[in-house]
């Protein structure tokens, strides 16, 4: 049986304010139950491209569509394609402050699903057992804007999670954890895999591609994709990452130390 497409980019051109080029000419499609990642150094449009598939922004030119249904603003339009859409895709954005404008956390929380018309208990118990999973029980009653980056960024991911969407885009969902609790979301990430959901990260931290990625899209300065193959295929073409300045390399005492390339 084909595995259905969940998405499809062709030939896809955005720019801000319609003159700052930000996707020139992507072309991918991803397919349902996959995990891929897209890499590139900052400003190579990898966060354009998350907000494209989450009906945030439309395409200027080219198409994105999700299971066969374009993606325009005339689609968002109507109801019931949006709301199912809404369920369906969860983005986890870069900066969690983004997610997070409720009293408590708890109530961040369980603002989607009450959108969504699930009831109070449904809620109150999905909420108890992320809150487990995500070790984030201590936090429900306090302010988002008490949290630490880490906090605040385990609570953004439990507002799109408490939806249980099939697919979850999540932009540098590593920055600024300590490494325990990055080994703690990828270990999530593979559970949700598992569950047969489809999980787009982008990022730049190589140190994590063999554990959140099947394939990898590599994004090059001209915001069109460079390269693509397995997380060990890219990894291994350095001329790939040091073009599109992944990495760095230090020539001393014939030593080569590879650092990552840090664009925040």
């Amino acid at each position: 049986m084909a595995t259905e497409n969940v998405f499809e980019c062709r030939n896809l051109h955005y720019a801000y304010r319609g003159k700052f080029p930000a996707l020139c000419g992507i072309d991918m499609t991803v397919a349902a139950g996959e995990r891929v990642a897209l890499v590139g150094a900052n400003g190579s449009g990898k966060s354009t491209l998350l907000n494209l598939l989450d009906g945030l922004q439309f395409a200027d030119r080219g198409a994105v569509a999700y299971r066969g249904q374009e993606l325009t603003e005339a689609a968002f339009a109507d109801e019931a394609f949006a709301s199912r859409f809404r369920r369906s895709v969860g983005l986890v954005f870069q900066n969690p402050d983004i997610q997070l404008f409720c009293p408590t956390v708890r109530e961040d929380i369980a603002f989607g699903p009450l959108q969504f018309g699930v009831d109070q208990q449904t809620v109150a118990a999905r909420i108890a057992e992320l809150a487990e999973t995500l070790g984030i029980a201590p936090l429900l009653d306090r302010s988002p804007h008490q949290l630490s980056v880490g906090e605040k960024r385990k609570v953004s991911l439990a507002t799109v999670l408490i939806s249980d969407p099939d697919v979850l885009l999540l932009d540098e969902p590593t920055a600024g954890l300590d490494p325990r609790t990055t080994t703690h979301l990828i270990d999530m990430l593979d559970a949700f895999a598992h569950a047969g959901k489809t999980v787009i990260t982008a990022t730049h931290d190589l140190h994590i591609l063999e554990d959140i990625a099947d394939r990898v899209c590599v994004f090059g300065q001209d915001r069109t994709i460079a390269g693509r193959g397995t997380p060990e295929e890219i990894l291994a073409d350095e001329p790939l990452l040091k073009a599109n300045n992944l990495i760095h390399v230090h020539h001393h005492h014939a030593h080569d130390h590879r650092v990552m390339a840090h664009n925040g």
